[in-house]
């Protein structure tokens, strides 16, 4: 049983690592910041998801006893990464584009970060 432990710490922290280099890869080799944005919130998160894991069976097999600060920082990596990705992107969208430069948008026909009057009464 605990071969079977160090084999299951062992993949998780590979998978980690693999998930982290395309991540860090992706940051680097990727056109714009759009595309950059994407890499490292999609894979660095899973990969620090892989490391929690590792922590987790490493608590198990060592204690044994469930962890629940690996849950509560995994939930709380899940929830953040999306959000912080979101303020980025609103940010970019907002010093990059225009009204015009931007694609159209779905059925209501404006975007929600673009949605300006056309003329300014101040």
């Amino acid at each position: 049983m605990e071969q079977f432990f160090e084999l299951l710490i062992t993949a998780f922290l590979i998978m980690a690592g693999l998930f982290g280099l395309v991540g860090s890869f992706g940051l680097l080799k990727l056109n714009d910041a759009m595309s950059r944005l994407h890499a490292p919130t999609k894979a660095t998160t899973l990969g620090v998801g892989g490391v929690l894991l590792a922590s987790m069976a490493n608590a198990y097999a060592n204690g044994p006893y469930l962890s629940v600060h690996e849950l509560m920082i995994t939930l709380f990596l899940l929830l953040t990464a999306p959000i912080t990705a979101n303020f980025i992107a609103k940010v970019h969208i907002h010093q990059r584009e225009s009204r015009n430069s931007l694609p159209t948008a779905g059925e209501d026909g404006a975007w929600a970060t673009k949605n300006l009057p056309d003329t300014d009464e101040g």
